[in-house]
């Protein structure tokens, strides 16, 4: 059992070895990811069982730990060979795998049983009960439903002090029930409890009215898809809301010194599929939560707006309040919010003053950005720009191009970023 205000891990995903490595760099604990046969993650994914061993020696080369995802929902077909496929992934060595099926729990204890096995969020665990269960099972760690509140979870931990805990803190949200949700499997065939989530929550729908038909009878609303059109699709709705909605994102790092003190064993970030930049910020601004959480300083607000630079969808603590207005859930304007910065390139490599950067997103001459590090952040005014050959440019085009810069400090290009401010928050 972890003492209360100790340290908690720092979880980060980790879509690629990229990303994981600059988690570590930028302050996580830990990291998980998966091969995409069994880890819910078939889209965005570049783990391959060489990069996915790779990343497992890297982590316990720096004292880190790697996680291995393996929560899908196997159909027979997949239960048949599953021990096929696990056996080499074990051989890897990952500190747990994270599974969700009884039936996955059961293959692995009986032919692998000195495999730690972490119960993933897909299992819907919202109470002590529940987690007692699972520990009799020999799950070393549960991590939690998101639809659970904060006073629950300090009942868990109370409850159950032998096992560990795990809570989400930061990413996606899903609009069904810890992501079982069928929309994706029901519109495009790509079953989300298999890993093949096609999103169509966060789909843009236009909505037709309810209207009484000519034998007066009420017609329910119907949603259309701007790029399915044609294709109607009723929506009903009750008294706790609608169903195809579009959940704001988990931002709860003002509730991480209440889990530090309640004893929750680890911290997790959701975002398998986003940046690299993504994954290094979010690490960075945890981790500072985190260690002010351990050492019994108070919570600094600023980094709210540290949060805010980062694309998302608007922000809610989801269900850790559960006495938030259903409004401040849900953002029925749009699927996405810009954020204040975007990433715009990453150094690849230092030639005499300057250095060589891959451009992510356009930036130009005059406009305002910021270098990333793990020491910190570096605003600057981009004075000058060069192609490869040396000769001055106005702007850098996105999506792979290679130009050069000179930077405010000198940097490790492998743990470096360069964003650029859209807009000018006072916390740069």
């Amino acid at each position: 059992m972890r003492q209360p205000n100790a340290a908690p891990e720092l979880l980060s995903p980790a879509g690629s070895l990229r990303a994981m490595r600059l988690a570590f760099a930028y302050g996580a604990d830990a990291v998980y990811a998966g091969l995409p046969r069994m880890s819910l993650r078939v889209r965005n994914n570049s783990f391959d069982p060489q990069a996915l061993g790779l990343g497992i020696r890297e982590a316990h080369a720096q004292g880190k730990r790697f996680y291995a995802v393996t929560n899908i929902a196997p159909h027979n077909n997949k239960v048949r060979t599953l021990v096929k496929h696990l056996a080499p992934l074990i051989e890897m060595g990952p500190d747990a795998l994270i599974v969700s099926d009884p039936g996955v729990i059961w293959l692995v204890k009986k032919h692998f049983p000195d495999m730690p096995m972490h119960l993933s969020v897909q299992a819907n665990t919202v109470n002590w009960a529940a987690v007692e269960f699972w520990r009799e099972q020999g799950i070393e760690r549960i991590i939690l439903s998101r639809e659970l509140g904060i006073e629950e979870i300090g009942e868990i931990r109370e409850q159950v002090p032998e096992m560990e805990l795990e809570v989400f803190v930061h990413g996606a949200l899903c609009m069904a029930y810890s992501g079982r949700c069928m929309l994706s499997g029901y519109f495009n065939h790509r079953d989300p409890n298999q890993g093949a989530c096609t999103n169509a929550c966060r789909w843009k729908y236009e909505a037709t009215p309810a209207r009484e038909n000519e034998i007066g009878q009420w017609e329910p609303v119907v949603l259309e898809d701007k790029t399915r059109p044609g294709e109607l699709m009723p929506m009903d709705e009750d008294e706790h809301g609608s169903y195809i909605l579009n959940s704001k994102d988990l931002r709860a790092v003002e509730y991480v010194e209440q889990l530090t003190r309640m004893g929750v064993h680890s911290l997790k970030i959701e975002g398998r599929t986003k940046s690299p930049y993504y994954v290094a910020r979010t690490a960075q601004v945890y981790r500072r939560a985190i260690d002010d959480a351990a050492a019994g300083t108070p919570f600094d607000p600023s980094l709210l707006g540290e949060l805010e630079g980062l694309a998302n969808r608007g922000y809610t603590a989801g269900l850790l309040d559960r006495h938030a207005r259903p409004e401040s859930l849900q953002n029925l304007e749009r699927a996405h919010h810009n954020g204040a910065q975007q990433w715009v390139a990453e150094p690849k490599a230092r030639v005499g003053d300057w250095y060589e950067v891959e451009a992510k997103n356009g930036f130009s001459v005059g406009e305002r950005l910021y270098l990333l590090t793990p020491e910190g952040k570096y605003p600057f005014e981009l004075t000058a720009l060069e192609d490869n050959a040396g000769r001055p440019i106005a702007r850098a085009p996105g999506s792979g191009h290679r130009v050069r810069l000179q930077l405010p400090v000198d940097c490790d290009p492998e743990t470096a970023l360069l964003v650029k401010t859209l807009t000018d928050p006072p916390y740069v």
